[in-house]
This record gives structure tokens, sequence and C-alpha cells, in this order.
């Protein structure tokens, strides 16, 4: 009989097999093991070291376009080969749909990442964090904040239920952040998690370093870390209780992601009566959320909330649907459950069910389990069970218990207030969903419980074709939630990339602050050339580039023109008795959009040249209104600029619209130029 493979992990930019004895790993289906895992003499110290002194250098030198660029590249390579993450995706107990999840949902992650690093980010290796402010009365001394790249190592402590999915929604983003990453799976399902750690790893997309790999315990990783490091986890409470009471975590004020235990809750609202498609988006949800990757998902529904009334036609409904689920061997097509990660796991779930019985009843499950195409007591398969809370006003473990599988409880309440108190005796919820068509419940509930949450899903008849659904996070928006649930907040676009960054407030004169920054500020020199910038290629642009306009005096004829010519004719422009004792015009005034207009036409070269289009303009405000016969000027300077591609980049101009030396209108304009006049 062939040996076991052993698990080995990849440190210091090489493969590391473990000697001596190693645990086993089992397959969820079969019980049978299939591999061995250990990471014995690895040296843990040595990979942190070369983590801040290899890895994070080679990723902080590149750009966040650079690195975006290195994501898309590396989910490219993924998406290539991800047969081979199929194949041994069966093993952890997934179905095929489970797996995809997993699989192609982790995939589609980074590829979300590189897009929003590509095109919300800068082509810089530092962001501005807002606008600079002013800090004294004449301008010459400013502040601004700043985010930098961490120059530590991110370790991230993953899940057993989402090998793939799990490794890369936190790969991502600390990449895109410039900071290195470890990452270490669960045991349970590492054979899947060390074919991806391979894939990325023999790629060789990423920089020495960027990427290592643990295949068994972190030892005493977390007691070599630093202030500049983060730590990320995901898995229990107690697990995360353990590693935040590490000295070394506390001592040096380590940064500490956690995504834990979360009894989700999902709310029916009282309009969603039987026969309403709100009734039956519930049902089907809370099935699909038992019964998808069986249940272990940090963010499916435990509590099923109902209005007393409806509590035996849920219930009724629940079960009918649950008693059509085919369970099986997660590679037959026609199974919809799988089995749970391992036999311990579904020791763990029904030890958590016998808990919760002391205050609720089962409805449906807890017996014998029909499997088509394997052993159901050799494989980790159990039926989903439903239990239904005997006195929701009393019940308290309903909302501390969390059984880890395909088990959800159904709990009666009486009206909005009592809803939202159960729904917050759960002390922090990654997500709740919320199924009504009612706005006005939607709204009050959805305010009363929004700050124990970190997602909430108001789920109708309008959304739900292309809703998501309960339990999908999505990169684009915070994975996380308070209190029980971690208080982290993994993902949120590129607030899951500040999370390994340092904000630090910078104060200095403009002109200081501008060239630390890359930003002009107001204050700061201006360059004034002969040669109008319109006329200079993307390259030839300084920043503080600026062109001034001659004045142009504005008519009682222009406004009425304008006027008309538009359709805006509104009483400020066009009749001087009706604004008088006006709070904000001394009479008839010209319109803001006819002073855009003015501004253009003031500073815009017309022949063809570098400017290939205005894209924009952001932060547009009026400040101080014009009347007839007053003249204005432009200033139109450089502030930043941002290559796209070979042929052009953006170009942002600081815009103000002046009148007798006032401010009268200030904004961004942003145009496409070409590299080349």
């Amino acid at each position: 009989m062939a040996a076991l493979p052993l698990l080995r992990s990849y440190a210091l930019d090489r493969w590391f097999e473990a000697a001596g004895p190693a645990p086993e790993v089992f397959s969820a289906v079969t019980g049978a093991p299939i591999a061995r895992i250990s990471s014995a003499g690895l040296d843990v110290a040595a990979m942190a070291a070369h983590a801040r002194r290899v890895g994070g250098p080679a990723l902080r030198r590149l750009t966040f376009h650079d690195r975006a660029a290195l994501l898309k590249k590396l989910a490219l390579h993924l998406s290539e080969h991800k047969a081979a993450l199929y194949a041994l995706s069966t093993d952890t107990g997934a179905t095929k749909t489970d797996s995809w999840i997993d699989i192609d949902g982790g995939i589609g992650t980074l590829f979300a990442y590189a897009s929003k690093g590509r095109r919300e980010l800068p082509a810089s290796t530092f962001l501005l964090d807002g606008p600079a402010e002013g800090l004294s009365k004449h301008g010459t001394f400013v502040g601004r904040h700043v985010l930098t790249s961490l120059k530590g190592v991110a370790v991230h402590i993953n899940a057993f239920n989402f090998p793939v999915w799990g490794l890369l929604e936190k790969l991502g983003p600390a990449l895109l952040a410039g900071v290195p990453v470890i990452a270490k799976p669960a045991s349970a399902t590492a054979p899947l998690a060390e074919a991806l750690a391979r894939l990325i790893a023999e790629s060789g997309i990423l920089p020495p370093g960027a990427f290592q790999f643990v295949a068994g315990s972190v030892a005493d990783l977390l007691g070599h870390l630093t202030g500049q490091d983060v730590v990320s986890f995901t898995g229990s409470a107690a697990t995360a209780a353990t590693l935040q009471r590490q000295p070394k975590i506390a001592e040096a004020s380590v940064r500490f992601v956690a995504e834990r235990d979360s009894l989700n809750a999902s709310i029916l609202g009282p309009d969603a009566l039987p026969g309403t498609p709100e009734f039956d988006l519930f049902v089907k949800g809370v099935v699909a959320e038992m019964t998808v990757k069986a249940g272990q998902k940090c963010t499916a529904i435990r509590r099923a909330l109902v209005p007393e009334s409806l509590v035996e036609p849920v219930g009724t409904a629940i079960a009918e649907r649950l008693a059509k689920v085919r369970i099986g061997h997660p590679a037959l097509e026609t199974t919809r459950m799988g089995a749970l990660a391992g036999l311990a796991q579904r020791r763990d779930v029904l030890a958590q069910v016998e808990k919760l019985k002391a205050e609720a009843d089962v409805i449906c499950g807890g017996g014998d389990v029909v499997v088509d195409g394997a052993d159901a007591e050799k494989g980790a398969f159990l039926a989903p069970i439903l239990l239904r809370a005997r006195d929701p006003a009393t019940a308290r473990l309903v909302h501390e218990v969390e059984a880890f599988g395909p088990v959800s409880t159904l709990i009666g309440y009486r009206d909005l207030a009592e809803a939202a108190d159960l729904v917050h005796r759960g002390e922090g919820s990654l997500v709740a969903s919320l199924v009504t068509h009612d706005a006005d419940f939607a709204r009050d509930f959805v305010l009363e419980v929004a700050a124990s949450h970190g997602r909430i899903l108001v789920l109708d008849r309008d959304c739900a074709k292309e809703s998501t659904g309960h339990g999908s996070p999505l990169p684009q928006l915070v994975h996380g939630g308070p209190g029980r649930a971690g208080g982290g907040e993994e993902m949120g676009g590129i607030r899951g990339v500040h999370h390994h960054m340092q904000r630090a407030a910078l104060q200095g004169s403009p002109a200081m602050l501008t060239a630390i920054g890359g930003s002009w500020i107001k204050g700061a020199p201006e360059i004034i050339g002969e040669i109008h910038p319109f006329r200079l290629a993307y390259g030839e642009l300084e920043l503080g580039r600026t062109f001034r306009s001659k004045p142009r005096v504005v008519t009682l004829e222009d406004i009425e023109h304008f006027a008309h010519f538009t359709g805006d004719t509104f009483y400020a422009h066009m009749d001087e008795e009706a604004v008088k004792g006006h709070p904000f015009f001394p009479g008839r005034v010209a319109h803001g959009y006819l002073l855009l207009s003015f501004a253009a036409g003031l500073f815009v070269e017309p022949a063809r040249g570098p400017v290939l289009a205005n894209y924009g303009l952001d932060d547009l405000r009026f400040l101080k209104p014009v009347q007839p016969g007053e003249a204005i000027e432009v200033r139109l300077t450089v502030k930043s600029k941002n290559p796209r591609n070979a042929d052009y980049g953006e170009v942002r101009w600081d815009v103000e619209i002046t009148s007798a030396g006032e401010t009268c209108a200030t904004y961004d304009l942003l145009t496409m130029n070409a590299h080349v006049a």
C-alpha cells in the first residue's frame, strides 16, 4: 500500500517537508485517510523575517496598478488550472455547486480586487486620504492624511469550510496593499489548500517572499510578530480569543482581524403571508443556507425569525422543501447536499444540537440519513435539522450556541420591537436578511438592527432575481461584523486594502505637501509658461502647471440668452422682484452652469491636441453669486495625474472661478490626455 502523501509548506521560496510523525487528513466522503500533514521543524521566525526583508520591499516597489496586474495575472492562471482544484474538492464533502462557490468565487474575488486596484487606486505606492485641511489663517500651513503600506507580514489563518475562497479573499487585499502573506489553512481541508498554494507559488507570478504557506501548525509564529504585522483569522470565537491573548499580540498592538462565530438571522416581515413571493423567498433562502456547503458557512442562517402566526406554515414549508433535498456523494449530479468536512465536525454539530434541544424542539431531521452513492456512517453525512424555539421570549441558547452545519432554529416574534430584540441577542452577526415588501417596516427594522451587523440584505420580489442571496459575501462589500462576529471587516472593496496600511497625518506648507503627496494644493507654487497647458502631452505636464484666463464680463443679455436657450428660467436669474429679500442672492444672478460654460470658454484651447476628452467634474461648489456686469476669471492648475494605458492618462485639474478676487466656484476637472502631443 502506497504511503499517504505528506502535505508540504512553502517557506523562503521553496518547499519544506516535515520529518517524523504526521497526523492524517481524512476524506469527508469515505472517512478514509487521504494525506498526512505536519510543519514540524519549520522555521516560522525565518518565514516572517523573509516576508519582511524580501517580500515586503519587492511589493512596495510596485504601484497599485502593478500589484493589480499581478492579481489579474494570478487569477487568470488559477482559472486555467482550476480543474485540479475541483478534483480535490470532492473529498472536502463539497458538491459541484459548493466547489463553484469556493473555487470560482475565490478566483472571482481576485479578479474583483485587480479591477478595483486598476480603476480606483492611483499609479503610486501610497494613498491620499481625503482633501487637504487648512490649518492656518493665511493658508501657509496645511494638513493631509496619507496611507502607506505596513512594513510587516499578513498572517492569514483560515477556516476549513472554504479552503480556496478563504485564502484568496484575504490574499487579494493584502497583496494589493503591498503586504506579503503567510497563509495557514485548516488541516481538515488542507489538501485542497495546498494544491492552491502550489498553483500560486509555482506560477512564478508573485515576487519572491510575497507568498508563503504553512501546512500544519504555525507553532510560535505569533510570538515573532511586530506592530507592523497583521493577523487575519477565520474560525471559532474560542480560537480567536486564544490567539488574541497571545502576549505579543497585545504587547506590540498587532492588528488582529477576526471573522468568527456568527448566529446570523433571517427575518420574515409581517406582510409576507403564505402565497406572497416574499414568503416563498424566505423559505427558499433558509433551505439554501442550511444545505449549501452542508450549512458550513459563517454566513448561514442559524435563526429564522417569523411572526408568531406564521410559525406553523413556515415550519411546514421548510420541512417539505428539506425533504426533497438529495443527500449523497458530492460527485453525483443528483446530489444537492454533500457531507460535512469530517466525522469530527459531524460529532461537534450533533453535540451543539443536543444543547439547543434544551429550549427547542426538532421539527425535521435528526434521524437516519439516506445517502446516494456513499456510506452514510463512514462519510460525514447529516440530514438537515430544523428546530423550533419553545419560548422565544426566554430562549437563551438559540442565540449563543452555533451548530456549524445544516441546522437552523425557527423563532416566533410578536412585533418589530421583539424581533429586533431577538436579533440583537446574537451579540453581533456577519449578516442578517429581512424578507419583506413593506418599505416602512424595512426602514424601521434595518435602522434598529444595523448596529449589530456587518451586512444586511433586504430581499423582496423586486431584487430577488438578481440578488446573490443571504449568505454570499461580495468583494465590493464589507465581510465582517461587530461583537461576537469578531469586529473585523475583511474585504469591503478598498476598505479591505486599508486594513494593511497605516494612516498618517502630514503637516507642512502647501508646497511641501504637494511634493510629498503628488497632488497640488492651493498655495503651492504655480508654473505658468508661454505654452497653453492643453498643448502639452501627458508627460510634459507638471504638478502646478497653471493657466490664468483673461476676464470676461457676464451681462444681463448673457443670462437671459442662457435661460431661454437651456430652458432654465429659475426666478433668481429672471425676476428681479421675486428675488428681493433672498437669503443668498442680492438680485438677479448668473446661472452656475453659465459660469461653468464661460469658464470652459476662457480656458479651453480649441485646436486638436493632447487633450482627448473631458472626463467629468468632481466636487463642484458654487460659493459666491455673480451679478450682471461683474467679470469672472479662471485659474486652471494641474492637480494630479494618473496613467490609464500606453496611449493616454487622466489629468485632474484644480479649477477656480473668481470675481473681483473672490472665489465664485471651485471644482476638479478631469481630462484624458495623450502621451504624445
